[in-house]
């Protein structure tokens, strides 16, 4: 592991949707991500906007991210897909998620973008 590595770390980082294509984003209420990291291996959770309770599990190598989630929405309805993230940093040092996912069965790809929440 590289100093970068280290500086990325996403333990215990925390993120909010702030756009995507798949929907409207509401900035009132938007998803938010929790991450989990050790040695490479990726996971959380998260909760938002039109989701009761999602998870995800997956790799990070550098400053990608490959992973695969599943959530329930508030509709009652399930959905679960793949993505691949790029880790960017703002000027302030916080960290951004910009992410290319596909549900299962769906072509469509979809981009959406994370940034991270400092403090409480």
């Amino acid at each position: 592991m590289n100093d970068n590595d280290l500086l990325l770390n996403l333990n215990d980082r925390r993120f909010v949707m702030v756009s995507s294509t798949a929907s409207a984003v509401d900035p009132d209420g938007p998803t938010e991500f929790t991450y989990r990291e050790s040695g490479g291996i990726i996971w959380g959770d998260y909760t938002g906007d039109t989701v009761v309770h999602g998870r995800f599990v997956g790799t990070r190598d550098g400053d990608r991210l490959e992973i695969t989630y599943v959530h329930l929405l508030k509709n009652g309805e399930r959905a679960s897909g793949q993505s691949g993230s790029r880790i960017e940093t703002f000027p302030d040092g916080r960290l951004r998620l910009v992410e290319e996912f596909q549900f299962a069965g769906d072509d469509t790809q979809h981009v959406s973008v994370c940034a991270e929440v400092t403090g409480t």
